[in-house]
């Protein structure tokens, strides 16, 4: 009799637990709704909806499953779209890629790291085009301002992302004419969170022959040279001082 009792107390307990637990969850729920319901209201044109605040309290737990579910789908949607621009742009189909990234953003604006594929890909894009629709200078027009464009907002998000701080070094030293002080700012900034990236060296002493600070150049060439143990970037480094000391001297 005793163990009956002793059971039927905690068959008790267990339900009063779950009956507090539903109730507060309930209660959330509620409290959650009424908040969007009210910022939902807020955001409105005219300060409010045609349906009362406590109709879409209403509307928004009926469909909040679904709603969740939307969501969750719509971002399990952008990272495929991430994903297979990446795999696009591996295999050299910029053009696909960046129809891909478009997609992807759609789905995640505030992700730095689209906005630096779309750069990359937007670049690469620009050199190969060649005018099939017969205007090629307008095609690199556009496609080098969208790399430009995609490179920025990277940084407008996360401004440590160091990917396009290169990439715009790059952009305004190869590519774009007449911006080499601004491959220099932003070449500099990588380097200060990289600083043995001897690619990016040889790209900022570029930058700085473009603006005749060849005493610069030939001082990041010495470092190359000093610091670098792959062969290849010594010996490049050693034939652009070279080159730069015989244009300087004769």
């Amino acid at each position: 009799m005793k163990n009956f009792k002793e059971f039927v107390s905690a068959i008790l307990i267990i339900a009063a637990v779950g009956v507090f637990i539903y109730y507060m969850y309930q209660r959330g729920s509620t409290r959650t709704n009424r908040e969007l319901a009210k910022r939902m209201t807020e955001i409105s044109p005219r300060g409010n909806t045609p349906e009362t605040i406590e109709g879409l309290r209403q509307a928004i737990a009926l469909y909040e499953d679904q709603i969740e579910r939307n969501i969750r789908e719509g971002a399990q949607t952008g990272i495929y779209w991430k994903i297979l621009a990446i795999r696009l742009a591996d295999r050299g189909r910029h053009n696909e890629a960046l129809e891909a990234l478009e997609r992807a953003v759609y789905f995640n604006m505030e992700d730095p790291v689209l906005y630096y594929l779309t750069g990359v890909s937007a670049a690469t894009a620009a050199k190969s085009a060649v005018g099939f629709s017969g205007n090629a200078l307008r095609e690199k027009e556009q496609y080098y301002q969208l790399a430009e464009n995609a490179f920025l907002r990277a940084l407008e998000i996360d401004i440590t992302y160091a990917r396009p701080m290169y990439g715009l070094g790059v952009l305004y030293a190869f590519d774009l004419d007449g911006r080499a002080d601004d491959a220099i700012v932003y070449i500099e900034r990588y380097l200060q969170i990289l600083p043995s990236d001897f690619s990016a060296m040889f790209v900022l002493a570029r930058a700085y022959i473009l603006i005749e600070d060849y005493y610069r150049a030939i001082e990041i060439y010495d470092r190359i040279i000093d610091r670098a143990r792959d062969k290849n970037f010594k010996e490049d480094a050693q034939n652009n001082r070279d080159a730069v000391q015989e244009f300087l001297y004769g």
